[in-house]
């Protein structure tokens, strides 16, 4: 059986992540980032999810998510995934944006998935450029010639592509945001909200896309990154992040960002731009 690559680079200069699985049969479960990601299927068909639609990917297929969608994909193949993709903060995006449109204000894609060749002849080779650890300009002429024309054929204002949600929704979010490094219950939630277990339950999936848990530990593994980028140790990420143990963390960890908290904190330590891999049967 083909070897899972799983291969991963931040770039000082641009300040994004780039992203390189290969042979991955791993399924994502539902799930959403509080990032923008921009990939490129190399191989493999899975089945995607993502705002309420389904999807056939595959190969040549861009993928597009804006932050806060929510999403899950299986391999619908005998074959395996084959992935490249960038993962850029809203901040960072905010910058590209305003340096692309002259405008500060944040882009929406108006897709998740599309096939758009003369997308791919930017993105394919920016990706090879960051993988390498190019310290050349052409890295982010290509990283603006990519944005200028995703927002051009498919950016809409952000907040368009924010489902509306109920003021009870809204204030269960605020409360897990507030509380995520604490052991929080169900009670709490629908206390918080006004709102009886079943109707918050009901409300805030078809609202989010995902389960309040989920949107918990969604939290959780989007904070325990950011420690983890700082160097703090696995275990103690977890501890801090509201984890009740370091298994458990590393198990979602790897099920939402597809790599183990250790070899991502490597990413960061290394401070050289190079990134860390792994492995697997």
């Amino acid at each position: 059986m083909r070897k899972e690559i799983k291969t991963v680079v931040y770039d000082d200069e641009l300040r994004l992540e780039a992203y390189r699985f290969e042979g991955v049969v791993q399924p994502f479960p539902n799930h959403f980032h509080e990032y923008y990601v921009i990939g490129f299927v190399e191989g493999g068909e899975r089945c995607l999810s993502c705002r309420n639609q389904e999807y056939t990917i595959g190969k040549g297929n861009v993928i597009l998510f804006n932050p806060g969608d929510s999403h899950a994909c299986i391999q619908t193949d005998d074959g395996t995934l084959d992935y490249r993709g960038f993962n850029i903060t809203k901040e960072v995006m905010l910058d590209l944006a305003e340096e692309v449109t002259g405008k500060r204000e944040l882009p929406g894609f108006s897709q998740n998935v599309i096939c758009d060749e003369e997308i791919t002849c930017y993105l394919r080779p920016l990706h090879e450029l960051v993988m390498n650890g190019s310290l050349e300009f052409g890295k982010e002429e290509s990283l603006l010639f990519m944005l200028s024309l995703l927002i051009q054929r498919y950016g809409q204002p952000f907040e368009e592509c924010i489902p509306e949600c109920r003021e009870e929704i809204e204030q269960a979010c605020a409360f897990m945001e507030e509380h995520f490094t604490e052991r929080i219950y169900l009670d709490q939630i629908c206390c918080h909200a006004g709102l009886s277990k079943s109707t918050l339950l009901r409300a805030f999936t078809k609202s989010k896309g995902v389960t309040p848990y989920c949107y918990l530990e969604n939290i959780r593994i989007g904070a325990a990154k950011k420690l983890l980028e700082q160097g703090v140790a696995p275990i103690e990420a977890a501890l801090q992040t509201g984890f009740s143990d370091q298994s458990h963390f590393t198990n979602y960890f790897n099920r939402f960002i597809g790599l183990a908290p250790g070899v991502y904190r490597e990413i960061f330590l290394k401070g050289d731009g190079t990134g860390g891999e792994q492995h697997g049967e």
